[in-house]
């Protein structure tokens, strides 16, 4: 499975993710050239703040592959991953790491933190920036805009 189909399939769960009202964040899990695991943002649906794509996505495969630890295995996620997110790959053994639009504000790998380059991180995997960068980024800006002009609408 290529990056870029693997990438399409991340923005595939973001936009089921959008349609259900959420952040439109998705992830897909590869194992052996095979998706093993995919969800998007579910943080609103369950009333958690900790079903981001890639953690939903992580638990996913672990239970998949029967496993706290996804040597071998590569994410890819549409949005630069914040603290938690990050440090749930470390803690899974990830690979390799692919994301779409970086996140300045929430994001830990590249922005903030930079979670992988501090001496506290166990493991960091290789990071890629950038794959499906603009659908990524189009997709989430066009979403923050009509939740925006929803609210200003509503506003007298």
């Amino acid at each position: 499975m290529s990056r870029m189909s693997s990438m399409d399939e991340a923005l595939a769960e973001a936009r089921l993710a959008e349609a259900r009202g959420e952040t439109p964040v998705g992830a897909v899990i590869v194992l052996e050239g095979r998706i093993i695991a995919r969800a998007g943002n579910e943080t609103r649906g369950r009333n958690d703040p900790t079903a981001h794509a890639e953690v939903l996505a992580i638990r996913r495969a672990c239970e998949a592959v029967g496993s706290e630890r996804l040597v071998g295995a590569d994410l890819f996620v549409t949005l630069e991953p914040c603290a938690m997110c990050a440090a749930a790959i470390s803690f899974a053994r990830i690979r390799r790491l692919y994301f779409g639009a970086p996140d300045p504000k929430g994001g830990a790998v590249e922005h903030g933190s930079r979670f992988y380059s501090q001496a506290t991180c166990h493991h960091a995997p290789e990071v890629y920036s950038g794959i499906g960068e603009a659908e990524s980024a189009a997709l989430l800006r066009e979403f923050f805009q009509s939740r925006r002009s929803v609210r200003t609408a509503r506003d007298p």
